[in-house]
């Protein structure tokens, strides 16, 4: 049975930074490409960022280049989210995601979510 857990969310003031992690179990991680998404109040859920198996190729949404790094531990089996000079539209649940080798920016190509942890960002 496949299990992302993250952990890390919480409240912090804006300019902060918080670390997500995500760790994975009942899948063979490193052949899994990782996602980072989040669904703001009222929003649709959306792609936040991504690493391939290996860790070759990353992709992050415009909103948060420069912001927020994704990395990710084969070894440890975890994907982490990096998340620097938090804003207040930062405010969401975020969730962790799974599916084979590449990434992909279509919520539906992805095969294993978390439960998600609810990341605050006060003014």
């Amino acid at each position: 049975q496949v299990q992302l857990v993250e952990s890390g969310g919480g409240l912090a003031q804006a300019g902060d930074s918080l670390r997500l992690s995500c760790a994975a179990s009942g899948l063979t991680f490193s052949t899994y490409a990782m996602g980072w998404f989040r669904r703001a109040p009222g929003k649709e859920r959306e792609s936040v960022a991504a690493i391939t198996w290996n860790g070759g190729s990353v992709n992050y949404a415009d909103s948060v280049k420069g912001r927020f790094t994704i990395s990710r531990d084969n070894a440890k089996r975890t994907v982490d989210l990096q998340m620097n000079n938090l804003k207040r539209e930062d405010t969401a649940v975020y969730y962790c995601a799974a599916r084979l080798w590449y990434w992909s920016q279509e919520l539906g190509a992805w095969n294993y979510w978390g439960q998600g942890t609810q990341v605050t960002v006060a003014s």
